[in-house]
Order: structure tokens, then sequence, then C-alpha cells
């Protein structure tokens, strides 16, 4: 059964921290983007496309299978094999980490000049490449206090790391060259990365206390290894593709703007105003819904082992009924306020402009969200996948074709095809198996 109180409780954890580190997040960003430009944000948001398929390679797919082999474990109340399983996990995280980092720092030119084709990247991702393996062992930690239903740990970690990591970003940017988004660009990564190191630290120190003593039990029988290689390995190779393909497909959008006539400093401005000023207002208020989808993930793994089909069939369709709602409202109110949001936060009437094309997005990226939660904690995880790299598919051949010709309003075009596809073909997977 479902323990609700407990589930209702860590939601309101989660989405009140979320929310408090959204506004940090925002208020941030809003003090960049007044201290780089919009050029500098364009390259900041290059790096980061470039940074998150190094972070999906660093992960492999090991925080959910992480989650789901503890849940398991616990569904069938076999909470002495947990030590295990997290030994594991952390030799898989270790490796991992290790070869991300070797492909950041070892192929930085590369990456630079030829992929992204703005040697100005290259020292930013020199720096960010020491963060790979402390992600890796991170999400582990993550996934184990997920899964045991004790989230206030990460949380209080994850939050005093953004606090810090904004403190020291200001630091390293007051000793920066000012005008020079380069070096900007580099203070940003290297403010990041000590944040990762210190929080990894306080992560690890949460989880030792947190640990019981192991008992003695032969776990061989359990083929802990083959079960937690398959999930985390097809994972693992699905999401590369799919990161490798945003990648591609962010790195084709200002290409794509230069093709159709924008200057090479427009064309960043132009994909930092919506990638880096509009997405994070339309992201804000789904903390909640992030939120439950991160903790409704082992409830369901939990209550599938004990094969409670009832129990799972009401809380997915109470979750999807109350996130229309909530979404919903979120949509209007954006579209409403989205020209004097525009002004008030970023001081740029071209942002609200978007916000409000946009803003209609707001209830299938948020239901989308809840799904792909509810097929994950289900066992679906590899039709997830699919469905998403099939998106990242269709993005990276739609700007490579559409941007040249249409520019930002074909950009904008393919934005609502691919979440409404992924929509669609998510809800008719759930649809079918609950």
């Amino acid at each position: 059964m479902i323990k609700r109180k407990r589930l209702v409780f860590n939601t309101a954890l989660l989405t009140g921290s979320s929310i408090i580190m959204s506004l940090i997040s925002m208020a941030f960003q809003v003090w960049l983007a007044g201290r780089i430009g919009s050029s500098g944000i364009g390259l900041y948001q290059l790096c980061v496309s470039v940074t998150f398929l190094c972070t999906t390679l660093a992960v492999s797919g090991i925080r959910f299978a992480a989650t789901r082999l503890v849940s398991e474990e616990l569904g069938k109340n076999r909470s002495c094999s947990i030590c295990p399983v997290m030994r594991r996990c952390f030799l898989y995280s270790l490796f991992f980490g290790l070869c991300a980092f070797a492909a950041l720092f070892f192929f930085a030119e590369p990456i630079g000049f030829l992929w992204i084709g703005d040697a100005r990247t290259v020292s930013s991702l020199r720096i960010i490449a020491f963060s790979m393996p402390f992600v890796s062992l991170s999400s582990v930690i993550c996934g184990y206090f997920t899964a045991c239903g004790r989230v206030w740990k990460p949380t209080a970690v994850h939050l005093f790391e953004q606090v810090l990591t904004v403190a020291l970003v200001a630091l390293f940017l007051s000793r920066s060259v000012s005008g020079d988004i380069e070096s900007s660009c580099a203070a940003v990564m290297l403010g990041s990365v000590c944040g990762d190191v210190i929080s990894f630290l306080l992560m690890l120190g949460f989880y030792l206390a947190d640990r019981q003593t192991p008992v003695t039990m032969n776990s061989e029988g359990l083929c802990l290894t083959s079960r937690m290689l398959k999930i985390a390995l097809p994972l693992a190779f699905s999401a590369y593709a799919r990161s490798a393909l945003s990648t591609l497909e962010h790195i084709l959008v200002p290409r794509g703007l230069k093709a159709a006539g924008y200057s090479p400093d427009l064309a960043l401005s132009a994909y930092g105003v919506i990638q880096g000023m509009v997405f994070p207002i339309l992201s804000f208020p789904a903390c909640i819904l992030i939120a439950l989808s991160e903790l409704i993930i082992p409830e369901l793994t939990v209550a599938q082992m004990q094969e409670n089909k009832a129990e799972i069939a009401r809380t997915v369709k109470s979750l999807i009924k109350k996130g229309i709602g909530y979404s919903s409202a979120v949509a209007l109110i954006l579209f409403i306020f989205a020209p004097w949001l525009g002004v008030r936060i970023y001081s740029s009437p071209e942002a609200g402009d978007y916000l409000r094309i946009l803003a209609p997005l707001i209830p299938i990226m948020y239901i989308d969200t809840l799904i792909d939660a509810c097929l994950k904690g289900l066992g679906q995880q590899m039709w997830n996948m699919g469905i998403n790299l099939l998106d990242a598919l269709l993005g990276v051949i739609l700007v490579w074709k559409v941007l040249p010709v249409f520019a930002l309003e074909g950009y904008i075009g393919i934005i609502y095809f691919n979440e409404c596809l992924n929509f669609t073909l998510s809800m008719l997977r759930l649809k079918m198996i609950i």
C-alpha cells in the first residue's frame, strides 16, 4: 500500500525546497544575464548542453537503478541486502564518472572547435569535466534516499550546494575580465565544479551516518549485479543516444539561425532568450510536480512488487487529474502576465513575447513529466526512453531542415510538435498497462 502520509510530507518538503532553489536559480539567472549579456548566456547554454551529455555518461542510468533496486528490496522485506546493492552501484558510478571526466577533459578542443564551433567554450568544458565523478557518485546516494523515503537529507544538501555555488560564481565572476564572455563562462563553470564537490562530500557524510550495520547474508541468489546492469545499462545506452541528439539539436539551433540570415551574436542572443530566459520561467512552477514525480517512482515500484494493481490505478489517475488542474492554472497565469514578467524579470520585452507563445504548452509539458515518472515506477523505463529517443531524433532532423527556412518561428513550431508527440505516445503506453 502506498504510504500517503509520507508521500504528502516528502512532496511538501521537496516542493518547498524546490521553490526556494528555483527562486535562487531564477534570481541568479537574471543577475547572470545582466552580468554577461544574452550572448554570454547563449555561450553558457551551449556549454551546458555538452555538459548534459557528459553528465548522462557519468550517471549512466545508475540513479534510477539504485532507486529501483533499493525499492524492490524494501518491497520484498530484504533490507539487509541494501548495502550490497549500494556497493555495486558505487563501483558502477565511479567507473562511468571517470570515463565522462576523461572524455570531456581530453576532447575539449575537438568538441569546442569542431562540434560546437566556438573556441571560447574549450576552457569551460575542461573545467566542468572535474565535476563528473562527483555528480555520478552523488546520484547513487540520491537514489538511495529517494527509495528509503528520507529525501530531506539530499534536499538539504542540494539547497546548501545551490547557495554556495551562486556565491562562488559571483566571487569568480568578480575576478574575471568584464565583457570577456569566455572568461565569464569559465568562472561560472568553476563555481559549479566547487559546488558539486562539496555537495558530494556532504551527501557521503549523510549516507554513512544513515547506513545501518550490514547484516551478514548471502546475496548470490539475489543476482544483484545482473539486476543492476539489466536496469542501468539499457537506460544508459538509450540516454546516451537521446542526450547526444539533444545536444546536437541545441548546437544546431544557432547554426540554423545563422543560415536563416542571423549574425553570429544575434543567433546566440536569440537562442539564449528562449533557452536561458523563457524556459526557466516555464519550468519554475513545475517544482511541485517534479517533486511528486521523483517520489512516486519508488512508491509505485513497491506497490507493483506487492501486486496491488487497484492501488496503482487509483494513484495514477488521481495524480494525472490533479496535475491537469494545476498545470492549466499555471498556463493561464503565465499567458496573461507574460509581457509583465519578461520586462520585470529580464528587462526584455522579447522574453515576454516568447513566454506568451509557449505558455499554452505548459499542461502538456507538466503532465508528460508525471506520466514519465509513472512509467518508470511501473518498470516501463525502456518504453519511456524509446519515446524520448524518438522525440530527440525528430528534434534534430526538424532543426536541421526547418530552422534555415523559418528561423525562430520554425523553432517554436518544433518545440510544440515534439512536446505533443512525446505526451501522446507516453499517455497511450500508460493507458495500456494500468
